[in-house]
């Protein structure tokens, strides 16, 4: 049984007890981090532009209670075709990035150096 490293940080207490070694909890874990990130950049970028979710479903063409939705951390339903809309009405664009799950392993310094063949 591998130790745990003695800690004082909540967020890490949390993370042993509740997420680590728990493939299915990881998994529904990033979801909610996802789904809370997408929502934060919409408020913050919302909010910069100086814009109401009124305003901004204006300029979307749909809803101001569609817009509430789109930046509550809990909903799920992001669609890319409603992130370009939000995106284009506030004059931005839409980038995707897939990112590996695991860190990557660190390199040896001198891992570039060694020719193959």
């Amino acid at each position: 049984m591998r130790r745990r490293s003695k800690t004082t940080d909540a967020v890490q207490i949390l993370h042993q007890r509740f997420i680590e070694g728990k493939p299915e909890k990881l998994e529904e874990f990033e979801k909610m981090r996802a789904d809370d990130a997408v929502a934060r950049k919409i408020v913050a970028l919302r909010t910069k532009a100086g814009l109401s979710q009124r305003e901004l479903a204006k300029l979307v063409g749909t809803s101001a209670s569609v817009i509430c939705r789109l930046e509550d951390a809990d909903y799920e339903g992001h669609s890319l075709a409603m992130l370009n809309r939000i995106a284009a009405a506030l004059d931005r664009r839409v980038e995707i990035r897939f990112v590996p799950l695991r860190a990557a392993r660190p390199r040896s310094p001198h891992s570039s150096l060694t020719s193959s063949s």
